[in-house]
């Protein structure tokens, strides 16, 4: 017979294994067009991030931040996790961080270009790749989620 003990540290095991479903990962996002364009922009971040780690380090935490951020924002997505934030407009966040990427990148692989340096060139060549990345999925976010509709009484 279990005493009260050993019932009360039974407990917590049952609920962590229950509180560790949330975070099952949804693998027909991973696979679907959103998934890709996210995995696609994490990995050629951290392409540029050791890009930069390797010419100028002063460019290196750019890439560093939206290789986080963009993390985050495929952690969320491919979890769910995200629904659970129902006050946010995720639409809206992820436009926002496409935007921002966009002008982070253009700056920053512009200016690392100057440098003449092998791997800030290719920093720059991946960072002009990454900016057209970023710039089709806010396209697509916009398309998909923020543009107005028309109705069929609309175009009456």
């Amino acid at each position: 017979m279990l005493s009260a003990r050993d019932r009360r540290d039974g407990a917590p095991a049952e609920g962590a294994a229950a509180g560790l479903q949330g975070f099952a990962v949804d693998k027909t996002f991973l696979s679907s067009l959103k998934g890709i364009l996210l995995e696609t922009e994490l990995a050629l971040t951290f392409i540029i991030f050791i890009c930069f780690t390797a010419s100028i380090s002063a460019y290196m935490a750019a890439a560093l931040l939206e290789f986080f951020i963009t993390l985050a924002f495929l952690f969320l997505y491919a979890t769910q996790y995200y629904q659970h934030f129902d006050r946010l407009n995720w639409p809206c966040l992820d436009f926002l961080r496409c935007i921002s990427a966009i002008i982070i990148f253009l700056v920053v692989s512009f200016a690392a270009v100057t440098s003449r340096d092998g791997a800030a060139i290719a920093a720059f060549v991946f960072g002009i790749i990454l900016v057209s990345v970023f710039a089709y999925d806010a396209f697509k976010i916009y398309l998909t989620e923020m543009a107005p509709r028309t109705s069929q009484e609309d175009q009456h």
